[in-house]
């Protein structure tokens, strides 16, 4: 009979349950190591899944300090299928690279198996360099001695390559050329070095940022390196930008994917109570466990878990960063943030994609724009949520924040100046310029919207929607100091006096009514704000708050807006641009605009 490794592997999973016993498993796996000798394709199978050397041959120490063969759980197992798929994706030539971003509550088990699948790719491989970084010294130690040099101490014999080095921090196997080493993520490690397989563990914590560890590493990773950086979240950092970038392949694991994050109930009376104070009370640990028990379908043991884990806490805020429901609730500022980061996840939960994406083109002579029309592109920078005039004839407004001090993106919302509902989004990284002509269409487009764009930082955008002709703009009164007299100025003027009201008016919508923002950028952005101690509400060092400006002002510009009796028609459902479109398809590009 020629035996797998999938056959080997269940006849020693069998073994284990049958008998629990450590060392009928050291037999079991010495006679599998002779049948990996003398069978080739047993020995090719392995090198391909390097997964299954360690479930043939691998022990662990487990969180009760108990040996027992290396299985993988249910994560393991799902970020195994996801490196597997990248590997043949990055063969194919689908993908550039193969990096992966892992998010991840505690204890999961993702650092012990990567560096059991970098061990056992050293072992399978010549000319392989596994390396690992950690975010401090005594966790260096503890990856080396714990997740390494024990489980391949109590390899079998004959699966043990030659060793040249077995120190401290590093595998060596001379005859292989290959090894696998751990260091701690300092300014200046891993210079000098050739890496096939690079593990950054609890990269979020690293001291020196992981921008400057990326430094560093220079020119040391091969074309076809595997990267995995690994980590639970630590706030709006550099990991942070990495997983919004949209340049790696992102991986989150909820906390109940890991199957022993549950505890029995003492007694069912407990049980009975537990579950009925689930039903009972409104404060937000309980509404937490009403949705993971309906929405998310968690059982009861697991709920309790959760529940500890909770009001073990002295901090409760900590158990959203420690053991997260999904990824932007990890990525939380624990108790800084100002908007209702509750109300937020649940609407990104209900979040539907745009109708459209895509931008304007337009013919411009200099003085003119005439013949705007839309074009669709998937990577476009305006977002429509609604058609203009659906369901029913109303008015807009648009608000706009440009580039400035500590801003990197101009942006852009339009809301239905009636309901306060979002119906468009533009954000770029546009020239003053570009945006004004932008801005000029996309008002046009919502029925020459009432256009109230920030004036702090440059004028230009507003003096060049004048000299367009632009016919809606929002008007400030100011009394001139010294004629007393009221002038009038296009545009909103962000003081000390007007940005904390805009921006307390937002919190309460975001508060009240946050099923009126339809954008996930927006959203993703107003979890990251903070009230600095100073008491100023900011984004955070490295992050945004252009999205929260515009939509603030957008705000302000509504309350200008009047309605009139001939806005009150409410237009036939066959008049409803999109009801059919939306029936279709949830994510149209769409036909194209045009503007006469």
């Amino acid at each position: 009979m020629t035996y797998t490794a999938d056959y080997l592997i269940e006849r020693r999973k069998a073994k284990w349950e049958e008998l629990g016993s450590i060392e009928h498993d050291k037999k079991l796996r010495s006679a599998i190591a002779d049948e990996l000798l003398v069978n080739s394709k047993l020995r090719d199978e392995v090198r391909i899944y390097p997964e299954k050397l360690i479930e043939l041959f691998f022990i662990v120490v487990d969180k009760d300090k108990k040996t027992r063969p290396f299985f993988l759980n249910a994560v393991q197992k799902e970020f195994v299928e996801t490196l597997n798929q990248a590997k043949k994706d990055y063969a194919a030539g689908l993908i550039p690279e193969i990096s992966i971003l892992i998010l991840k509550g505690r204890q999961q088990g993702f650092t012990t198996l990567v560096t059991a699948y970098q061990l056992a790719c050293s072992i399978l491989n010549r000319n392989f360099e596994g390396f690992t970084l950690a975010d401090e010294s005594s966790n260096t130690e503890a990856i080396f001695q714990n997740k390494a040099k024990y489980p391949y101490s109590q390899l079998p014999e004959p699966l043990k390559p030659t060793e040249k080095f077995n120190n401290r921090r590093q595998l060596l196997f001379s005859e292989l050329n290959s090894s696998w080493s751990v260091d701690t993520a300092t300014k200046d490690v891993g210079r000098s070095r050739t890496i096939n397989f690079f593990h950054g563990s609890e990269c979020a914590f690293w001291r020196d940022g992981i921008s400057s560890i990326q430094a560093a590493l220079g020119q040391a990773f091969t074309k076809d390196c595997i990267k995995i950086y690994e980590t639970t979240a630590n706030g709006f950092n550099d990991y942070k930008k990495m997983w919004d970038s949209g340049e790696h392949i992102n991986c989150f694991y909820a906390w109940w994917k890991t199957p022993e994050y549950r505890l029995k109930f003492p007694a069912d009376s407990v049980k009975t109570e537990f579950d009925g104070n689930i039903d009972k009370h409104t404060e937000w640990i309980w509404e937490r466990l009403k949705w993971l028990r309906d929405e998310i379908k968690l059982d009861h043991e697991q709920l309790y878990w959760y529940y500890k884990k909770y009001k073990g806490f002295l901090d409760k805020n900590t158990i959203k960063q420690e053991y997260p429901c999904t990824p932007h609730e990890a990525f939380l500022l624990s108790g800084a943030t100002v908007f209702d980061t509750e109300k937020i996840l649940a609407r990104i939960e209900q979040l539907e994609r745009p109708i459209k994406v895509g931008y304007f083109i337009y013919d411009y002579d200099g003085l003119k724009i005439t013949n705007i029309r839309w074009v669709p592109d998937r990577n476009g920078y305006v977002k429509i949520y609604q058609l203009p005039n659906t369901p029913r004839i109303t008015k807009y407004c648009i608000g706009g924040d440009t580039a400035g001090e500590g801003s990197d993106w101009f942006t852009g919302h339009v809301l239905d100046a009636r309901t306060g509902q979002q119906v468009a989004v533009l954000k770029h990284q546009f020239d003053e310029d570009q945006y004004a002509k932008q801005m000029y269409c996309l008002g046009a487009y919502y029925k020459w919207a009432l256009m109230c764009i920030e004036t702090n930082y440059s004028s230009y955008p507003i003096m060049e929607l004048q000299r367009l002709g632009y016919p809606n703009m929002y008007v400030r009164y100011k009394q001139d100091t010294y004629t007393h007299k009221m002038e009038k100025y296009f545009g909103f003027k962000t003081t000390t006096l007007t940005r904390p009201t805009i921006i307390a008016r937002l919190i309460e919508i975001v508060r009240e009514h946050t099923e009126l923002i339809y954008d996930m950028d927006t959203l993703e952005e107003l979890l990251t704000i903070i009230k600095n101690e100073k008491g100023k509400v900011e984004a955070p060092e490295g992050g945004h708050d252009d999205q929260m400006m515009g939509l603030a002002i957008a705000y302000e510009a509504k309350e200008e807006v009047t309605f009139g009796e001939e806005d009150q028609m409410d237009i036939p459902p066959h008049m409803h641009f999109n009801a059919q479109k939306k029936k279709e398809t949830q994510y149209d590009y769409g036909e194209d605009i045009t503007i006469v």
